[in-house]
């Protein structure tokens, strides 16, 4: 079969959706290895886009590549996503009034622009994409570096798919980026931050009860 590029894409990031919910809901457990002639058998597709997926699983912190091992699930809890969005919200809230405290109109335009792609997008794949782009334009500029550094590590520390997790998600989230853009473009910088605090709060809260259903 002569597939596009785009179509490999969309099958590897289909392979990562469908092992990434394997593991958070527990079917892998720690420690267990991901052998990608098995899972590829099982989900009827070749070594490669299982490849791809694994590295993508890599980066996301849900999974380590070790040497004569291959692919091993790591240890991630309840609780670990728990303490991961909170500290989020924390974080992010602090990060966010500094940055819009500083932004200019060149850095509003940008986040409308965004916001205007996540309303547009096709798949939640490029919602996600566009989703990550509108939280680091809101902490663009935040002069503090060591906080951006604790955010990014989070960020890496859990991946931001909520939208195939979550029911709802995407449509919620465009409500509160909304929200949250009015609050910037008035200069409202405490309410902005408050906003995304709730937002990141609301998302993690929906994550933990999705993933204790086992649904």
């Amino acid at each position: 079969m002569d597939l596009k590029i785009e179509d490999r894409d969309t099958l590897h990031l289909k392979v990562c959706r469908v092992l990434r919910e394997a593991i958070l809901r527990g079917e892998f457990k720690p420690g267990q290895r991901l052998v990608q002639e098995e899972l590829a058998n099982s989900l009827g597709v070749s070594r490669m886009p299982v490849r791809e997926a694994l590295r993508k699983l890599e980066s996301e912190g849900l999974v380590s590549i070790e040497p004569h091992r291959g692919a091993v699930v790591k240890s991630l809890t309840v609780e670990d996503v728990k303490e991961i969005y909170v500290l989020r919200s924390q974080f992010e809230k602090m990060a966010v009034e500094k940055s819009v405290e500083r932004m200019g109109k060149e850095d509003i335009q940008a986040l409308e622009n965004v916001m205007e792609e996540m309303k547009r997008a096709e798949d939640a794949e490029e919602f996600i994409e566009k989703n990550i782009q509108f939280h680091r334009l809101l902490v663009k500029r935040c002069p503090w570096n060591r906080l951006l550094s604790f955010i990014e590590t989070l960020w890496n520390g859990f991946p931001q798919q909520t939208p195939h997790l979550i029911s709802g998600q995407i449509e919620k989230s465009n409500e509160e980026h909304t929200q949250i853009l009015e609050a910037v473009k008035a200069g409202r910088a405490a309410e902005a931050a408050e906003l995304v605090s709730e937002h990141i709060k609301r998302t993690g809260d929906a994550l933990v009860e999705r993933l204790q259903s086992g649904e």
